[in-house]
């Protein structure tokens, strides 16, 4: 067992939804923590936290990038961080897991399962030892306050699926 940290250099934590039904806009969080007791040899024992900095979504427009920090959606203001918290992980075969955990965003917390794949591994000197990761999942926004709902000729502006992608390196500290 070991203690370990995303590098946030190597980690992204990305979204998607769909606009008018259509269009799939995407969306990162620049300001993420992560920590977590990392089992190589026995996954199931994993544990992961992160904390995001909610104002630091960016989507490539700054009127958008406004109104997903404002009570429309995220509500910075009064929610500065979302969090997650594994409770479980289990094998899916050959380097996959399920990987299931609290998250909260709006002071909402809800389970969400991550389809998670285990990119390989690094070990050098000035580097570090280094283990990457990919996840998916998905969340209906609605579940966690986000109530926005205004339409156009029928379709929702902002889909209530939202997905999430993550792709991190996590480095094992040093003692």
């Amino acid at each position: 067992m070991a203690i370990w940290k995303f590098d946030p250099f190597h980690t992204q934590v990305e979204f998607s939804a769909k606009h008018l039904g259509m269009m799939t806009v995407r969306g990162h969080f620049a300001d993420v923590v992560a920590t977590g007791e990392i089992h190589p040899d026995k996954p199931e024992s994993t544990k992961i936290e992160a904390t995001i900095k909610t104002e630091s979504i960016r989507t490539h427009n700054e009127q958008r990038d406004k109104d997903l920090r404002s009570s429309n959606f995220l509500e910075i203001d009064k929610f500065p961080n979302m969090t997650f918290k594994s409770t479980k992980i289990e094998p899916a075969g050959g380097n996959r897991y399920k990987l299931t955990g609290d998250l909260t965003i709006k002071g909402n917390t809800r389970p969400i399962t991550f389809n998670v794949t285990n990119l390989g591994e690094f070990n050098d000197p000035n580097m570090g030892h280094r283990i990457g990761y990919s996840a998916e999942g998905e969340i209906n926004r609605k579940d966690f306050g986000m109530s926005f709902e205004m339409m156009l000729d029928g379709k929702f502006i902002v889909s209530n699926e939202i997905k999430i992608n993550i792709e991190g390196e996590l480095v094992e500290a040093k003692e």
